[in-house]
């Protein structure tokens, strides 16, 4: 395709109608990606770079007008279609420094995604020192009439124990109009969020969102567990969007690429949705998620897990504790018992500042570790352990054993933060030690399941040699996912949990290759739901990992209040179960025998929120899976000032669709749902606060 506009001929290197977005050549060799509707100048070079002598034509807090982006010429492109999916390869060159960029653009037919990665290859003759590179960028947003009035911009804060807490604002409000014609420039500013340290997700998910009042979505993800940044604006009357993995201003990362060398960024993902909304686009975004990640029977099977931490043992497990509750578990459904932190503990200061040499603790195993891994066994559970690989305490003797090249280290320092070294898993010897922890842990105890938690914020990362901090966070974080993926090699059936603090390291490099994510550290139930209901927009809901702790003090209604906020992820069950009366335990079981004969649905559905998604503070909240078959919707009331007894949901999905709610759990809540299918409502009745309601909806014959 090629079109005239004024002087200029352009072409289409790439199109997908699907997502509204057009690869476009001019006559200059510029390429830029964008709605093919809207004006050349309201678009954005394909790539944007800044490096050490080569920085931005127009300064300020922008990361895109770079000077090599804007001399990058069109070398060639191919289409390659393989498996379903569709890969596009664009090559760019920059004449003045002999950089090349190989734009990597993957879909599939049909499909509502766009994956881009990047390839810099200097061609050159002499170093480039490089200070931030595009993954992908999107120009030419608009809303339906054509301006920016309309749109919304949507983000997500996280946090410790307040994972997940997605918000809104107008698009003016935060890109404010700055009167373009009467300066003769775009702004200097943005909206921009980036991650901090080595806790990817310790500020804010690497989310983001465009929406307008018709229904249309722009939704994207950055696949990075090593420094990440998006930035939004307005170039040209239409907004933009910019993704980048870390970069020198806020991550300390610097790259010198020698002539012949390459280097390649972390993916990023873009769903568009014509209809639908936020809703539609996050459906889209987990089906690339299960697209994406590594297959693994775990995300089949959906087994219920119980951990031993979590508002019970909390970390001081011991064989005269864990036998009640590997025995009440057992009973209760769990098919997987994790021994979490503690298992380790034999020092009489403490384990935080001593972990490393993960050897089980004399003085809480009199009769080895064993004895309590085959009472797992005999209960007809997977066996679990609790393990924090990439850290070693101060006084540990591997803090001394291991070399100094093996630790993360700054200034010729060895790093250190709250009582711990941080391992450099490209050193062998430290992937030497973690390989031989591992191995003896899966292949000689029959270890299945481990946690693999990450407790700490090392910083911006580390310096081996002239490496700058973030180029070596990069690059240990590569090396950490070759690790794991390695173990799933070696060990197929284990499975990974991916923790960190809670949700502190929520991002799909690490889904990708581990099997679950612990959504949240968070120990009030009742502050639990709006993590709970929102975990599915960073994490796929089989991959979500939500805790549920019912206790022998709690009443039906708090047991069940826990339970059912679970029910449509992951059941990370805790509590003294072993203390509870036969009614409190039949409530247990009860849920779980839901959460067995659902799972088969969870697993292939989509996520949505019929009544938005939830603020931290909401009396109601609402979370749904819409399946093949039929839908799944949970209902929390929290006692909150002025909240009704009753709140009508919005199924847009099933109007006109006669159907029969079913209440699955707890069927003792007093509960009354009525369907209207005229116009696609469920009306949700709890006249008792801090309750909840899983409900089932399907077509009648």
């Amino acid at each position: 395709m090629t079109a005239a506009v004024g002087t200029l001929e352009r072409s289409c290197l790439w199109s997908h109608p699907g997502l509204g977005l057009h690869a476009v050549l001019d006559a200059t060799g510029s390429v830029r990606l964008g709605a093919p509707d809207q004006d050349w100048a309201g678009l954005v070079p394909l790539v944007e770079v800044t490096a050490t002598g080569h920085g931005r034509l127009w300064s300020g807090e922008r990361f895109i007008e770079t000077a090599i982006g804007d001399r990058l010429t069109y070398r060639d492109h191919e289409t390659v279609r393989e498996g379903g999916g569709e890969r596009t390869t664009i090559r760019l060159a920059d004449p003045e420094t002999g950089l090349v960029a190989e734009v990597v653009l993957e879909t599939a037919p049909g499909a509502g995604f766009l994956r881009s990665r990047v390839r810099l290859v200097n061609e050159g003759s002499t170093p480039l020192r490089l200070e931030s590179v595009s993954t992908l960028t999107v120009g030419g947003i608009t809303d339906v009439g054509g301006g920016l009035d309309g749109l919304t911009l949507h983000w997500a804060d996280n946090d410790w124990l307040a994972e997940c807490r997605w918000r809104k604002a107008p698009f003016r409000d935060q890109v404010v109009p700055l009167s373009r014609p009467a300066h003769g420039h775009e702004g200097r500013g943005c909206f921009e969020r980036s991650s901090q340290g080595s806790w990817s997700t310790g500020r804010h998910l690497p989310m983001g969102a465009l929406t307008d009042f018709t229904g249309r979505a722009w939704l994207w993800q950055i696949e990075s567990s090593a420094g990440w940044r998006f930035e939004t604006g307005e170039r040209e009357g239409a907004a933009y969007v910019a993704l980048f993995g870390p970069d020198d201003a806020h991550h300390q990362w610097q790259h010198t690429l020698a002539p012949g060398e390459d280097f390649h960024t972390v993916p990023a993902v873009l769903v568009r949705g014509e209809t639908g909304g936020l809703d539609a686009a996050f459906g889209e975004l987990t089906d690339y998620r299960r697209l994406i990640r590594r297959d693994h029977p775990d995300h089949r099977a959906l087994p219920v897990i119980y951990n031993d931490y979590m508002n019970t043992l909390m970390g001081d497990p011991t064989t005269d504790k864990l036998l009640p509750l590997v025995e009440a578990a057992g009973t209760a459904g769990a098919e997987v018992f994790v021994i979490d932190a503690g298992w380790y503990d034999d020092d009489a200061q403490g384990w935080w500042d001593a972990v490393g040499a993960w050897q089980p603790a004399r003085g809480r195993f009199p009769g080895g570790i064993q004895e309590v891994l085959d009472a797992i066994r005999g209960h007809g559970m997977v066996p679990g352990l609790w393990l924090e690989p990439e850290v070693v305490g101060v006084r540990s003797p591997l803090a001394a054993t291991l070399p100094p090249e093996a630790f993360f280290r700054r200034g010729g320092v060895r790093v250190t933060e709250h009582g711990r070294h941080h391992l450099d898993l490209r050193h062998p010897a430290a992937r030497a030690h973690l390989d031989a922890v591992v191995d003896r842990l899966v292949g000689e105890w029959g270890v299945g399941y481990l946690k693999l938690d990450y407790n700490i914020n090392i910083g911006s990362g580390t310096e081996n040699g002239p490496e700058s901090p973030g180029a070596g966070l990069l690059g240990h974080h590569r090396a950490h996912l070759d690790w794991m993926s390695a173990l799933l090699d070696r060990h197929p059936g284990l499975v990974l949990e991916n923790c960190g603090s809670g949700g502190l390291r929520m991002d799909y490099a690490q889904l990708a290759v581990t099997q679950l994510q612990s959504t949240s550290d968070q120990q009030d139930l009742l502050r639990y739901p709006p993590i709970a209901a929102a975990a599915a927009t960073a994490v796929a809901p089989e991959q979500a990992a939500v805790w549920a702790y019912p206790q022998p003090d709690h009443t039906p209604d708090r047991i069940a209040f826990t339970l059912t906020g679970a029910l449509l992820g992951r059941i990370h069950l805790s509590g003294f179960l072993d203390g509870m009366n036969d009614e409190q335990f039949e409530l247990v079981r009860s849920a779980i025998r839901v959460y067995k004969d659902i799972r088969p649905e969870i697993a292939g559905a989509r996520p949505f929120w019929p009544l938005g998604l939830p603020d931290w503070e909401d009396g109601w909240i609402a979370h749904g899976l819409r399946g093949r078959d039929a839908t799944l919707v949970a209902v929390w009331r929290r006692e909150r000032a002025g909240a009704p007894e009753s709140r009508t949901l919005t199924l847009t999905h099933l109007r006109g669709v006669e159907a029969r709610p079913e209440v699955l759990q707890p069927t003792t809540a007093g509960v009354t749902v009525e369907w209207d299918a005229a116009e696609g409502k469920l009306t949700v009745g709890l006249p008792r606060a801090d309750t909840a309601v899983l409900l089932r909806l399907a077509a009648t014959a």
